[in-house]
C-alpha cells in the first residue's frame, strides 16, 4: 500500500487495494503536522499485506494476525517476504514491524476479534490512555482509512452520522440519490470498511440512539427517497464502527442499555510498566521537538523523573508504597509527553538559561491545576512525602527537585 492509499468492496487478491478505485483518504502532501498511520506506515502496511496471504474477513487488506503485528509490531525482528509474493514497488522484502501502541498484546487482539465479527468495538478508559491512537491504527489496518470520523460533542447532530442534503441540488431538483450528503459513518457502510466516533458519550443522547439501529439492522432508511431508488443504504461486508469513551464522561450523556448491547467493550488503561512508559515519553517527544526543528536536549534522568512522578500521583502511591495523596486531574502519558516536548523545546530555545530539570516543577504546577486549583497542594504534599524521602536517601536528581520546593509555592 503507497500513500494514497485505496479500498474496494472485493479486496484485490494479493491484498493490496485496486488502484482503480476512488481514494478513501487523501494522500501524500509533507506540510501536515499530523500524518494519519495510513500514510505514515503505508510502507509497513504494503509489506504487511504482501507477508501474510491468509484469509480476510470481508473487505479486509490485511489478515486479522497481520493487524496485530501492525499494532503490537515485530518485537525487532526483521520479518521476511514469502516466496513469490510480490509487493508493490519501492517495498522492502525485509522489514522491522514498528511498535505503534503500548499495551497488551490481548487487548488489542480482542479488539481485532471484535472487528472481524463486525461488531461494533467501544474503546473506554481515562483520558490520554490512546484510545483514539488505537482506534486509528485499526482502521488504518483494516480498511486503508482512519479518516471516516465523527467528532463527538454536545453539538453533533444526527444528520452527522447518517446523512445530510446539498441544498441547491434539493432545491432544484427535490430528494434525489444525487442530492444526498453520506456522512462518514455512511460512506463506511456503503464501502466496507470502519467508521470511527470520538467521544460518544458525549452526543446527546438522541443522537446515540441513531447508532443503535444502525448498528443492529446494518442500514439506513432515507424516507424523503421512500419508493425510490436509494430508500435504504444498506452496509457492505466489513463495515463496523470504532467508538471511543473517557471514564471521565461517563455521566455526560450515559448511553442506553440498547447502545451498550451493540459495542463489545475493551478498557485501555495506563501503561504498566516504568521503562516503556519512559521510552514511549522519550520517543514522542523527541519527534515533536525535532519536528519544530530542533535538537532534543532532555537527559534520560530528567525523563525519568518525570515520569515517575507522574505515575506516582495517577496511581496515589509511590513505587517505594509510600502513599501519595492522588490529584484530581488525569496524569495521563499523553500529558507527560507534553510536558517532555515543553522541556525539550525551552532547552533548544533558551539554550544556557537554566538547567532542564529546574523546569520540571512549574510544568507539573501547570498540569494538575487544570482541573482543580486546589490540586497545587497535593502537589506540594507530594513533594513533602516522595521527593524529600528519594532526596536524604541520597539521589541528585531527586535533591535537586527537592531543592526546588518554593516554586511550587508561587
Amino acid at each position: 500500500m503507497t500513500s494514497d492509499t485505496h479500498t474496494t468492496d472485493t479486496p484485490a487478491t494479493d491484498g493490496v487495494p485496486d488502484p482503480t478505485e476512488p481514494p478513501l483518504a487523501p494522500g501524500g502532501g509533507e506540510n501536515r503536522q499530523v500524518v494519519p498511520p495510513e500514510d505514515r506506515h503505508a510502507t509497513e502496511l504494503a509489506f504487511l499485506a504482501a507477508y501474510d496471504p491468509g484469509p480476510r474477513p470481508p473487505g479486509w487488506l490485511l489478515t486479522p494476525r497481520a493487524v496485530v503485528t501492525f499494532v503490537m509490531g515485530s518485537a525487532g525482528e526483521a520479518l521476511g517476504l514469502p516466496k513469490g509474493a510480490r509487493p508493490g514497488a519501492g517495498v522492502p522484502r525485509r522489514l522491522v514491524i514498528e511498535q505503534k501502541f503500548v499495551g497488551e498484546r490481548a487487548l488489542v487482539e480482542r479488539c481485532v476479534v471484535t472487528l472481524a465479527g463486525e461488531r461494533g468495538l467501544l474503546l473506554v478508559g481515562e483520558p490520554g490512555t490512546a484510545k483514539s491512537l488505537l482506534s486509528e491504527l485499526l482502521s488504518a489496518a483494516v480498511c486503508g482509512t482512519s479518516a471516516l470520523t465523527v467528532q463527538g460533542t454536545a453539538g453533533t447532530t444526527e444528520d452527522q452520522l447518517k446523512y445530510g442534503w446539498n441544498y441547491a441540488l434539493l432545491l432544484a431538483q427535490g430528494p434525489t440519490p444525487q442530492a444526498l450528503v453520506p456522512s462518514p459513518v455512511l460512506t463506511a457502510m456503503t464501502r466496507g470498511a470502519v467508521a470511527r466516533v470520538e467521544e460518544v458519550t458525549r452526543c446527546l443522547p438522541e443522537v446515540q440512539d441513531a447508532l443503535v439501529s444502525l448498528l443492529s439492522e446494518r442500514r439506513i432508511a432515507v424516507p424523503e427517497l421512500a419508493g425510490g431508488e436509494g430508500s435504504a443504504l444498506h452496509a457492505a461486508p466489513g463495515f463496523t464502527l470504532i467508538a471511543t469513551a473517557n471514564l471521565r464522561d461517563r455521566g455526560v450523556s450515559e448511553m442506553s442499555a440498547a447502545l451498550k448491547r451493540r459495542f463489545n467493550f475493551e478498557t485501555v488503561g495506563p501503561i504498566g510498566d516504568l521503562d516503556a512508559e519512559t521510552a514511549l515519553v522519550r520517543r514522542q517527544s523527541r519527534a515533536a521537538v525535532e519536528r519544530a526543528g530542533t535538537a532534543y536536549q532532555v537527559d534520560d534522568t530528567v525523563l525519568e523523573a518525570l515520569v515517575t512522578a507522574f505515575r506516582d500521583l495517577r496511581e496515589g502511591r509511590s513505587a517505594e508504597g509510600w502513599e501519595v495523596e492522588r490529584p484530581s486531574t488525569v496524569m495521563s502519558t499523553a500529558e507527560a509527553v507534553s510536558v517532555a516536548g515543553s522541556l525539550g523545546l525551552a532547552a533548544s530555545y533558551f539554550p544556557g538559561d537554566r538547567d532542564v530539570l529546574s523546569l520540571l516543577p512549574g510544568h507539573l504546577l501547570g498540569v494538575v491545576r487544570k482541573d482543580d486549583p486546589a490540586d497545587a497542594a497535593r502537589l506540594l504534599g507530594y513533594w513533602d512525602g516522595p521527593v524529600r524521602r528519594r532526596a536524604e536517601q541520597g539521589s541528585a536528581t531527586w535533591r535537586a527537585l527537592w531543592e526546588l520546593r518554593a516554586v511550587l509555592e508561587s
